[in-house]
C-alpha cells in the first residue's frame, strides 16, 4: 500500500525515503542509516563545520519560497560558509521538525532541492533527524568540509592598507524580498532570493591565491559582515558606497522607489557573496582569477588602523546607515 501522506509514512519511512534518494561521495565510509556516519578525511587536511537553522515565518514564508528552491538554500547557505574559509564542502546532515500536517509532495520537493544542490557541489548527504513541530517547519544543517591549514581563511587577518573585495553584486535578494513582500516581482531578483548560489569555486580559489588576507560570506549584510572581520582582526574600514556593485535589475528596481535604496546594499543581507580583504598590489591577480570562475570581483573599500567602520558617499562625505545587518535578537 503506498504511503500518500506524512502520518501514515511515519518517522522511519520519511527518514527511508530521504535516504534512497540520497548518493553515496568522497570520503563516505557508512553512510545514513547507521547510528553515526562514517567518512574519512583526506590527508593532511583539516576539518571544518558549520550549522545553520531556517525557520518558517522567520527566514521564509511557505506561501512565496516553493519547497525544490527552499531545499536548494537550505544547503547552499551552509555550503557558502565553507566557501567562506577557502574549504571545500564534502558532507551534510539535515535534520528537520515538521508540521504533522505537511503534504508529502512538499518534502519530496524539498528533498529534491536539497540534493540537487549537494550534486552540484560535491556534497554527500550522510544523515540527520526528523520530529514534528507544532509551530511551523524548522531546518537545521550541518555542513562539514575540509582544506589544508595553510590554505584556511579566516576573518582575522585583515591588515592595514589592505583593500575590501566583494565578488558579484550586492542587494539582490533584500531587493527580491521587497518586491515579493509587496506582491511584485522580477525573476533575477527573486531567484537571488530564493535559489543564492554559494562561492565555492571562488572560495578555493581565493584561498590559493596567497593574495587574501582574511574573508567572510556576505549573509548579513557586507556593511555588518565587514564589521565581523574589522573587529577579529582589530581594524577598522571604509567602504565607497559609490564602489559598491550593483546588479541592472537592482538599479532598475530601485528606479520605481521613492529614494535610492543604499540600506540594501550595505545592510539587505543573503547575497551570499565573498567578502575578502587583500593587499593592492594583488588587484589585477584577484579580477583575473574571478574572472575564470565566471564572476567579477571589485574592491569597494580600504582597511584602517582605527577601530571604526564607515561608509563614505560619492562626495567622500560619511554617509550614516543606522542598521548595521540583521540580528535575531535585536528588533
Amino acid at each position: 500500500m503506498k504511503n500518500n501522506n506524512l502520518v501514515d509514512l511515519g518517522e522511519f519511512g520519511l527518514i527511508s525515503r530521504i535516504a534512497n534518494a540520497a548518493r553515496s561521495g568522497r570520503g563516505v565510509v557508512t553512510g545514513i542509516g547507521d547510528d553515526a556516519a562514517v567518512t574519512a578525511l583526506t590527508s593532511g587536511m583539516q576539518l571544518l563545520t558549520s550549522t545553520d537553522m531556517l525557520l518558517e515565518d522567520v527566514h521564509f514564508r511557505r506561501c512565496w519560497h516553493d519547497p525544490y528552491r527552499l531545499g536548494r538554500k537550505s544547503l547552499a547557505i551552509n555550503i557558502s560558509d565553507i566557501a567562506a574559509m577557502g574549504g571545500i564542502p564534502r558532507w551534510a546532515t539535515l535534520s528537520l521538525a515538521i508540521p504533522a500536517d505537511m503534504p508529502l509532495d512538499f518534502l519530496d520537493e524539498f528533498t529534491r532541492g536539497f540534493l540537487a544542490m549537494a550534486g552540484e557541489h560535491g556534497v554527500a548527504l550522510i544523515g540527520g533527524d526528523t520530529c514534528s513541530s507544532k509551530q511551523g517547519l524548522v531546518i537545521s544543517v550541518t555542513i562539514i568540509g575540509e582544506q589544508l591549514p595553510e590554505l584556511i581563511l579566516r576573518r582575522s587577518g585583515a591588515r592595514p592598507g589592505d583593500e575590501i573585495w566583494v565578488t558579484g553584486t550586492l542587494g539582490d535578494a533584500a531587493m527580491g524580498l521587497k518586491l515579493v513582500e509587496r506582491g511584485e516581482g522580477e525573476e533575477y531578483l527573486l531567484n537571488r532570493l530564493l535559489d543564492p548560489i554559494p562561492r565555492t569555486t571562488a572560495g578555493i580559489v581565493l584561498a590559493g591565491s596567497g593574495q587574501v588576507t582574511a574573508m567572510i560570506d556576505v549573509s548579513d549584510g557586507i556593511l555588518g559582515d565587514f564589521g565581523h572581520i574589522a573587529e577579529l582582526s582589530g581594524v577598522g574600514g571604509i567602504i565607497r558606497l559609490a564602489d559598491l556593485p550593483l546588479s541592472p535589475q537592482f538599479r532598475a528596481a530601485a528606479a520605481g522607489l521613492p529614494a535610492f535604496p543604499h540600506a540594501l546594499a550595505l545592510s539587505g543581507g543573503e547575497d551570499y557573496e565573498l567578502c575578502f580583504t587583500a593587499h593592492p598590489d594583488g588587484r589585477e591577480k584577484i579580477i583575473a582569477l574571478m574572472k575564470k570562475c565566471g564572476i567579477e570581483a571589485a574592491p569597494v573599500g580600504i582597511v584602517t588602523s582605527s577601530p571604526e567602520v564607515a561608509v563614505l558617499d560619492a562626495n567622500g562625505q560619511p554617509f550614516h546607515q543606522s542598521h548595521q545587518g540583521f540580528n535575531h535578537f535585536v528588533s
